[in-house]
């Protein structure tokens, strides 16, 4: 298999995984679905940073993706509610161990980085 070929999410399973929650903002949407619907000014404050625009792109590539189900009230104002499909709590399940990983990982290079501080203050 070339290294080009290796990348094509139609062929390598990880590959098509990560394309799904490729991006700044859709893991961190993915985990605040988690734990129940939301309005998206609610997604909005709570993940200081995230634009109007780029919250509703998100939205609606991990709708397109089968992640999240948009419900539509027909009220006045509109009211629109985000929650996670039965799609996007298996992958939220599945991000939990990589979540670990990524923690244990941030742990290492913490001590190295303070190890490697230590050495050279000691060196000096």
């Amino acid at each position: 298999m070339t290294r080009q070929r290796a990348q094509d999410t139609d062929v390598c399973g990880v590959a098509a995984a990560i394309a799904v929650i490729d991006g700044k903002w859709k893991t961190g949407l993915l985990w605040l679905l988690e734990s129940g619907p939301r309005r998206p000014g609610e997604l909005r404050r709570e993940l200081p940073g995230l634009s109007e625009k780029v919250l509703t792109q998100a939205l609606r590539e991990m709708e397109t993706d089968g992640l999240v189900h948009r419900q539509v009230y027909d009220v006045l104002p509109p009211k629109t509610v985000y929650s996670l499909t039965e799609f996007g709590r298996e992958l939220s399940e599945l991000l939990g161990p990589l979540s670990d990983w990524g923690h244990r990982r941030i742990d290492r290079m913490t001590e190295s980085r303070a190890s490697a501080l230590a050495e050279a203050r000691a060196a000096s």
